[in-house]
């Protein structure tokens, strides 16, 4: 049997449309096993050769050797993710420290390591093409950053640190998800639901039902959590939630507080043995931020510009509550923040963001992200109902070029499930050369359908499918010739300039009627609410930038400063750092950092990372300006980016790539002057 699942296993197989329905526990195990042994037998081949060295033989066969592993095990990593399941779970804790391992420790293969630098001096290397060889350099710099210089003790220390760091950033994830879908609280008091809209009730209301308990059934999914904390009337029900949600991750069996401590110590060790002074200077060394204190001074700036617009706001929220309440009205609780801002933009702007949700379902929003897609880059979205899924809600698309290619194809999976991890993503399923098809999916969590009515998005959420989407273009128009450096696989500081430059086309004037319509009459979106829309998009826009910022610095903080005999306990180290960007005071059992899977959930993500999404905002509020003039559709300037930028990958430094489509390097005032903090 077990060779039977090895062979016949969709994990073995180069094909871009997965078989999901072959996918069962039991062939994970012998599956990757004979992968693994196969990538190690290519390896030692790789590592003896002592004729003519050539790029085929050495970078393109490492590399064929890292994707095959890779798309097996991100498709095993994948269906953790989306629907997991106990024999899933066994399964993949089963491989993951094995195949983990491998990839970590090809850096301190000596064998290997000889090859790689006797190719590099020779002289082929000397005469490749600019994109093969900024390969090889980025390959050599990584194997010598991740110490393929090391020796003896030093080299068996960092290959025990990899694997502990594996370990620990997987329970991490794991125990995230098994306490936000191990908590839910029950009511049948209908009047602790006021002011909560009609959709939300009945999904409490279904979610009691599928549980099979009487009353109304509150969840930490997304969309619960987010209609609670901005509609509930009763602050004793949105307290309720605010601290379930904010101490996720605390009590045993699911307590990450330990994991967090481990990974930080681990890190930082790491760090040291390769020579850097922190682990922040480690992970940027090839990022455009370069360094940790390059990344904390950005971070510093932000904060210093937008600091008096932030306490500005504050007061006004306070005054807006004493205006409501009378002059004696308490200060504000961080589960009051949202509910009383909601209630001010209402005032404000005359709109609240339930009066567009009948205008954005789901199916209208992505069609209408289609339909830019072709009118501003030649590219056609068509469903494909053949190909598998792995849940019945989960839809299946090709994406062609302008010439017929297929680019790419892609799944859509936007609902919350119990085995479903929190949050929004893209995952690049696999990497093709070009000519043929990758792989990819967007996932997150979004306000589901509730018995007959379909999806209805709140606009954040509209802003999130658009963001996602536009890692998958990244991820799927890319014709890279190195497959390694193909879409998304670009400095982490820079990734996130594709997906954030599509969510400004939500704003557009031209955009909105692609993407919206009443979901029962088709009746377009009121301009009214258009306009209303658009003058709010700064509003509160000082918060939530420093709240952002607030993470940025968190995560730098405990990756370059943080000492725990000096600074103590990590809950409140980070609690002191979050309330700097949070407008009310966090209460003493706050701990969002147990639960903080960008930082913890993998051993790197966003760790060190976290200052990317403003960085990258910085660069993508300045393309936008040259990519939709006057917010409008430009195919010639859309075509013009899906050339310089989107389809390049990392075949050229980012800094490059951005001057090549802008024309010069990249500006602060934009991102300033989006966000109304100047004129």
């Amino acid at each position: 049997m077990t060779q039977r699942f090895a062979d016949s296993s969709p994990l073995a197989s180069a094909e871009p449309a997965v078989r999901f329905s072959a996918l069962f526990a039991p062939e994970v195990v012998p599956a990757l096993t004979r992968l693994l042994d196969g990538a190690r037998a290519r390896v030692a081949e790789i590592a003896a050769q002592t004729g003519p060295l050539t790029y085929d033989s050495t970078l393109g066969a490492l590399e064929e050797v890292e994707l095959t592993l890779d798309r097996a095990m991100g498709i095993v990593r994948h269906l953790e993710d989306v629907s997991t399941t106990p024999a899933w779970r066994e399964a993949y804790n089963t491989v993951r420290p094995e195949v983990s391992a491998f990839l970590d420790g090809l850096p301190l293969d000596a064998g290997l390591w000889r090859v790689l630098q006797s190719y590099a001096a020779s002289p082929d290397a000397a005469a490749l093409d600019p994109v093969r060889a900024r390969h090889l350099k980025k390959v050599v710099d990584a194997f010598r950053r991740e110490g393929a210089d090391l020796t003896g003790a030093d080299k068996a220390r960092l290959e025990a640190i990899n694997r502990a760091l594996s370990d620990e950033t997987s329970t991490f994830a794991q125990n995230v998800v098994d306490s936000t879908a191990g908590w839910s609280w029950v009511t049948e008091d209908e009047t602790r639901l006021a002011g909560l809209p009609a959709s939300a009730v009945a999904g409490l209301r279904a979610e009691a039902e599928r549980r099979g308990v009487s009353g109304y059934c509150f969840t930490l999914a997304m969309p619960c959590y987010q209609a609670v904390m901005a509609h509930a009337d009763d602050a004793g029900v949105r307290e309720i939630l605010y601290r379930a949600y904010n101490r996720r991750a605390t009590t045993p069996p699911h307590d990450n507080l330990p994991h967090v401590r481990r990974v930080l110590s681990l890190r930082q060790e790491k760090a040291h043995l390769l020579g850097f002074g922190q682990y922040a200077d480690f992970v940027l060394a090839d990022r455009m931020a370069g360094t940790g204190a390059r990344a904390q001074a950005f971070v510093l700036d932000l904060q210093a510009r937008t600091r008096a617009a932030y306490q500005a706001e504050i007061d006004a929220l306070l005054a807006f509550r004493r205006e409501l309440e009378g002059p004696d009205a308490p200060e504000l609780q961080p589960w009051d923040v949202g509910w009383y801002a909601r209630k001010l933009q209402q005032a404000r702007y005359a709109f609240d963001d339930e009066q567009l949700r009948p205008y954005f379902p789901l199916s209208r929003v992505l069609d209408g992200a289609f339909a830019l897609f072709e009118r501003l880059y030649g590219l056609r979205v068509t469903p494909r109902p053949d190909l598998e899924s792995w849940d019945p809600s989960v839809r299946a698309f090709e994406l062609r070029t302008e010439s017929g290619e297929v680019a790419g194809l892609f799944h859509v999976d936007l609902f919350p499930r119990p085995t479903k991890r929190d949050g929004a993503w893209m995952n690049p399923l696999m990497i093709s050369a070009p000519g043929t098809p990758h792989l990819g999916l967007i996932a997150g969590n979004m306000s589901p359908p509730v018995g007959d009515t379909p999806a209805l998005l709140r606009f954040a959420e509209v802003e999130t499918v658009f963001h996602e989407l536009g890692h998958l273009l990244h991820h799927l128009v890319s014709r890279v010739p190195v497959r390694s450096l193909s879409g998304t696989s670009v400095a982490w500081d820079f990734v996130e300039l594709p997906s954030q430059i599509h969510e400004n086309f939500c704003y557009s004037p031209a955009v909105m009627p692609l993407i919206s319509g009443h979901h029962e009459t088709g009746a377009p979106m009121p301009a009214e609410f258009l306009d209303a829309l658009r003058r709010a998009r700064t509003f509160r826009a000082a918060t939530a930038q420093m709240r952002q910022l607030a993470f940025a610095e968190l995560d730098l903080a405990l990756h370059i400063d943080y000492e725990p005999e000096r600074d103590g306990d990590v809950l409140a180290f980070t609690r002191a750092i979050l309330q700097r960007g949070t407008p009310a005071p966090l209460p003493d059992d706050h701990a969002l950092i147990a639960a903080f899977s960008h930082l913890f959930a993998s051993p790197v993500a966003y760790s060190a990372g976290y200052y990317s999404y403003k960085w990258a905002e910085v660069l993508d509020a300045d393309a936008f300006e040259t990519l939709a003039p006057g917010e409008g559709i430009d195919p010639a300037a859309g075509r013009r980016f899906l050339e310089t930028l989107l389809s390049r990958g990392n075949s050229a430094a980012p800094e490059d790539l951005f001057e090549a489509f802008v024309g010069r390097p990249p500006s602060l005032d934009p991102l300033l002057r989006r966000n109304g903090l100047i004129g």
